[in-house]
């Protein structure tokens, strides 16, 4: 409604759901009497209370259980929590074989995660603009416009998930990871499939990358400046900085490269991090310890695996990673869309590690699990797709789960998400007519992040139920909270 000298009554916007990510998730933008945006949060509005319901759980377990939290990720899962089960099973190092096959199936998780985010859910908006009609930004209109893409997102995704079920047992809920190891090798048939298609896959993701590069050449002024600001990066690293998505020490840096933490254990992680609660979100807000909420937050992802290590020990992969930190002058990528560069380039690497391991002699070893002496408390990391995985586990003397404590990929990624949200919109909302095009500019920037929400979500105590009445203007006759 317009007062008498041209203004409006303040408003409110909401985008719900946001589209094309995993899980369910809203935006709120509050707009002043100018029309000038005050505030914009992501909201994460699902809850899943798998901390809860793994206890009681016998250990041996958990790496099958808990990955049923998520349908997009549970290799991730599945080995960050037999890597916690290791050590509760008394376990240091497990075979070569054993290491091995879970590096092999981690990497196909890796593959086939970054490419459905790539070509399914991101390339809509690179491809036909963010302000492209709702119905041209899906992956039909992606297959009938640029059929090599098409192909790119079908097969590379293909070849990735063919990678977990032969060194999992099947595509998606793996069953191969336990305490102390694994419970198969790779047989012969499918290792001399795999190596078949490995060569044309590299291929194809390193055509991938270039494809994007052009992008990237032709939107200059967008990629470095859309939902772009400084900020500290988090990622596990292997020894002396090279990547490793599998294990490896924590590192972190400042926005200048500088590092704030390095060659941190999984067991010291609770040293490092705090994680905040916040009444409307049921994402958690790590930050890191001694910095504060305002200060201490960073960011998690494809873009801080390449910002945190030193070099990568594939090749192809290692001349991409110094092309894209050229553009920073040697200074961490701080562009919120060179997510997608940077997931690129992992893609590849992904890809030439897969190529490696086909070809190790090891994967068809028969010594697949180690013995050791039972343990109460268990701490592991993994470089899951979107990010750091931590999963903390302590067993009882009956040998069930007594407690649990996840920090999620997306999790560390939420206060980033939010002020990438604020940021623009602030930037390409206020003051404008509102249409579907600009909101979407609000949903490119989540994306960028490719959030998992359904995995990421986890309460404090007990969920509150909330029972709110209203007439029919909307206005709230009474609401009621039970704790």
């Amino acid at each position: 409604m317009s007062s008498t000298d041209g203004t409006t009554a303040p408003r409110k916007i909401v985008i719900d759901p946001v589209t094309r990510v995993e899980g369910h998730g809203k935006v709120t933008i509050r707009l002043d009497a100018a029309g000038a945006v005050e505030d914009a949060r992501f909201h994460v509005v699902e809850f899943r209370g798998f901390e809860r319901f793994i206890q009681g759980r016998m250990y041996w377990e958990v790496p099958l259980v808990i990955q049923r939290l998520c349908g997009i990720c549970p290799v991730s899962h599945h080995l960050a929590a037999a890597k916690a089960m290791d050590q509760i099973a008394g376990v240091d190092r497990v075979p070569p074989t054993a290491d091995k096959m879970r590096r092999l199936m981690h990497y196909g998780q890796v593959l086939q995660s970054n490419a459905l985010h790539i070509f399914h859910l991101a390339s809509p908006d690179l491809l036909f603009g963010f302000d492209a009609p709702p119905e041209k930004r899906n992956i039909i209109a992606v297959l009938e416009r640029y059929p090599e893409i098409g192909k790119w997102a079908i097969f590379i995704r293909k070849f990735g998930q063919e990678v977990i079920k032969a060194t999992g047992g099947r595509k998606i809920h793996p069953t191969s990871a336990i305490p102390g190891g694994v419970n198969q090798n790779l047989a012969i048939a499918d290792r001399d499939a795999l190596r078949a298609r490995v060569g044309e896959i590299i291929s194809w993701c390193t055509a991938a990358l270039e494809h994007h590069k052009g992008y990237v050449a032709a939107n200059r002024v967008l990629h470095e400046s859309f939902a772009t600001f400084p900020s500290a990066f988090m990622s596990i690293t292997g020894e002396g900085g090279v990547m490793d998505l599998y294990d490896g020490t924590l590192r972190v840096i400042d926005a200048e490269g500088k590092a704030l933490i390095d060659g941190a254990s999984p067991a010291s992680y609770r040293d490092h991090l705090i994680e905040e609660v916040r009444s409307w979100s049921y994402l958690k807000f790590p930050h890191l310890r001694g910095f504060g909420g305002d200060d201490g937050w960073y960011r998690v992802g494809p873009l801080a695996q390449i910002n945190c290590c030193s070099a990568i020990d594939t090749p192809l992969a290692e001349a991409a990673r110094r092309d894209f930190m050229a553009v920073g002058g040697g200074h961490p990528v701080n562009a919120t869309l060179a997510y997608h560069w940077a997931r690129l380039i992992v893609l590849v690497h992904c890809a030439e590690k897969i190529e490696q391991l086909l070809f190790d002699d090891d994967l068809q070893g028969t010594d697949l699990r180690a013995e050791g002496t039972r343990r109460e408390e268990g701490i592991a990391w993994i470089e899951a797709p979107r990010g750091t995985l931590i999963h903390h586990y302590t067993v009882d003397k009956n040998d069930q789960v007594r407690s649990a404590n996840l920090i999620v990929s997306t999790t560390h990624n939420n206060e980033a998400m939010n002020r990438a949200v604020k940021q623009v919109a602030q930037t390409d909302l206020s003051g404008k007519e509102i249409t579907e095009g600009l909101l979407n500019h609000i949903e490119v920037a989540i994306r960028a992040f490719d959030p998992c929400l359904s995995c990421a979500t986890h309460a404090l105590g007990q969920m509150p139920l909330i029972v709110t009445l209203e007439d029919a203007s909307g206005a709230v006759i009474a609401r009621e909270v039970r704790q």
